[in-house]
């Protein structure tokens, strides 16, 4: 029963730290910290040229909102271009694309993937900073020139946007609440992230980087946001952090849909920790290393194992330990609690999305996210996840103006 002792405590103890434990131990240390000073520079003038640039494939539904959207950022016109890149795109996108003159198209018929064509887009660009941008998002107005103003710091490599996942009013919603629950988090983790030091992997709906350290992916990458800053920090530079920069989105149409999505980040996330391997040597970049392997590696490689573990070794602990007088009661406690949770997730997915209590989609989401890295990695060891895919479907209602 020793062992399984070991095994229950520290599963357990790794999936709270992964999950809270981390973000309580970062979140003290900054407490800790002397604020910096007020730096007298942020109040003067600050307008580096920009390249906006939006990679689109087939979005003839949202691309026309897209485009205005993009075209009303408080800005500069004389300082900001705007690059939409096709590709492979077989729809109105293109014709849509092309009656806005201040857009710069970049199209051709064939399809090499997100990395290859946001590639093209940069070899095309002129501008200082590269902000790059989702076609199925809309952004606040104020979002270029709040993210622009964090490169006034000579140590900022990029800068990482806010998700916001927008809730569907009046129609049965199967992923968005969980999804919407699950970006919130991630928004306060990146906060004391960046505070702590730097962002760990910006999201693709919006983030930015300075053109002189932007290197060019290989086709097959996955998650290119993701490996693309994280290489910017490796050079010792910082990824921002701007909340009032936030691109809004709708949820997956589906849960089908948004579990696709998940799979196929999952395989990415496990690709990515190749590719950035050098991260996990601790000693070369301590605390951008801790925070990676904290925030991201855990939650792709250990924490779904170990959620296991902690159900299995639980129930071998209430069978196998001696009937004592309260010998096995905090075991039996516990199994109860972890049956419970499950319980309520799996009550979850066989209710239709309007009927389902508030309690139950915590549950339901978070074994949802675990369950698909799990695919995501047998996913990746078969080798069937290319840079090329077919999107998620989105809800197609309109998102709410941003205020």
């Amino acid at each position: 029963m020793q062992f399984w002792s070991i095994i229950f405590v520290l599963s357990l103890t790794l999936v709270f730290y992964n999950y809270a434990g981390y973000a309580i131990i970062v979140a003290c240390l900054n407490f800790l910290r002397k604020k910096h000073p007020k730096n007298e520079a942020e109040d003067t003038p600050f307008s580096p040229t920009v390249s906006f640039i939006v990679a689109a494939y087939n979005e003839e539904d949202f691309i026309e909102k897209k485009i205005r959207n993009s075209l009303e950022q408080d800005y500069p016109v004389d300082k900001i271009e705007f690059i939409f890149i096709t590709d492979g795109s077989t729809d109105g996108t293109t014709a849509i694309i092309g009656r806005y003159p201040p857009i710069r198209l970049l199209h051709q018929t064939g399809r090499s993937g997100k990395s290859a064509a946001v590639n093209r887009a940069v070899d095309s660009a002129r501008g200082e900073i590269l902000i790059f941008s989702d076609a199925n998002t809309t952004l606040n107005k104020e979002a270029v020139r709040n993210i622009v103003r964090h490169y006034r710091d000579s140590r900022t490599g990029g800068v990482a946007g806010e998700k916001k996942v927008m809730p569907l009013e009046g129609i049965p919603d199967e992923a968005g609440a969980g999804e919407g629950l699950y970006w919130k988090y991630e928004s306060f983790l990146k906060k004391i992230d960046a505070r702590f030091y730097s962002v760990v992997g910006a999201a693709g709906e919006l983030f930015s980087v300075r053109r002189e350290h932007y290197q060019h992916l290989s086709p097959d990458v996955i998650l290119d946001d993701f490996v693309l800053s994280l290489q910017i920090a490796q050079k010792g530079y910082r990824i921002a952090y701007e909340p009032e920069a936030f691109a809004m989105e709708l949820p997956s149409i589906s849960l089908k849909e948004e579990r696709k999505r998940k799979v196929r980040i999952s395989a990415g996330g496990f690709q990515s920790i190749g590719i950035l391997w050098r991260l996990l040597l601790f000693w070369r970049q301590p605390r951008l290393s801790f925070l990676y392997i904290s925030h991201r590696v855990l939650r792709w490689t250990l924490s779904p194992l170990c959620l296991i573990l902690a159900l299995v070794s639980n129930i071998a602990l209430c069978l196998g330990s001696p009937a004592t007088p309260g010998g096995t009661t905090v075991y039996w406690v516990l199994l109860t609690l972890q049956l419970l949770f499950y319980t309520l997730a799996a009550l979850a997915s066989i209710m239709p999305p309007d009927k389902r209590p508030s309690i139950i989609k915590l549950p339901y989401y978070f074994t949802f996210m675990n369950v698909s890295v799990v695919w995501g990695f047998f996913r990746f060891l078969r080798g069937r996840q290319s840079g090329v895919w077919e999107k998620a479907s989105r809800a197609s209602h309109s998102i709410p103006s941003p205020k």
